[in-house]
């Protein structure tokens, strides 16, 4: 496992980048400080890794919010089922919310975290590459609105990003493709070494090699 630390003074974290992250209960142990643990995800990833994830974390007993999967809910109104999970489990200031899923559940659960009782903690557990070197990253939150894509939001850092390399094993080549577009204009923009190393690379990537995965996450964060 690699961590890098996102220098925000008090508001710094650490992003974990690794494989079988989810199953690691020491690690998910060290970065929840409350025993309020609700877990936001959506109707695709909930099939694949959520029982895993509250296996993990069993010792907390989490709630879980399974909203729609894809960017067409990403509103207010569908945020609001977060809001009401936490509400009907009566989650107090100390809560801590998991966004489990990508960029749109990252954003989502990111945005009812800034929200609620005005800001409660929350973990991104990105499962998609774009969003474990993009979305999850940096504090970006928010929900569409029917006049303009992200309209709505609040920049609201994470407790802590946890990035399993294992999860993008079950990707679509296109969302796969969507994360490499990414990390490739990263390298563009202001890394020719990190471009040299990618068009080395490639192969490996688009065959999900753990180690060239794992390295371009880092790189990317």
């Amino acid at each position: 496992m690699r961590e890098i630390s996102v220098d925000l003074g008090q508001k710094s974290y650490p992003i974990f980048i690794g494989e079988d992250l989810l199953e690691s209960d020491s690690l998910l142990d060290s970065v929840i400080k409350t025993k309020q643990v609700m877990v936001v995800t959506n109707t695709t990833i909930e099939q694949l890794y959520l029982s895993k994830l509250k296996q993990s974390i069993s010792k907390f007993n989490p709630a879980t919010t399974i909203i729609p999967d894809g960017e067409t809910y990403k509103t207010l109104e569908v945020m609001n089922r977060i809001i009401t999970g936490l509400l009907e489990n009566k989650f107090g200031r100390d809560s801590y919310l998991i966004a489990l899923g990508g960029g749109v559940v990252g954003d989502m659960t990111g945005f009812a975290a800034a929200c609620y009782q005005r800001g409660v903690s929350y973990i991104q557990i990105p499962t998609t590459l774009l969003a474990q070197v993009d979305s999850s990253v940096g504090g970006k939150t928010a929900v569409n609105h029917e006049l303009g894509k992200n309209m709505i939001g609040a920049f609201y850092q994470p407790t802590a990003v946890i990035a399993d390399v294992g999860v993008l094993k079950t990707l679509s080549d296109r969302e796969l493709s969507a994360g490499l577009a990414e990390v490739i204009k990263y390298g563009l923009i202001r890394d020719s070494e990190f471009f040299s190393w990618l068009e080395s690379n490639m192969e490996k990537l688009l065959e999900r090699d753990t180690n060239a995965l794992t390295h371009v996450i880092e790189r990317s964060c």
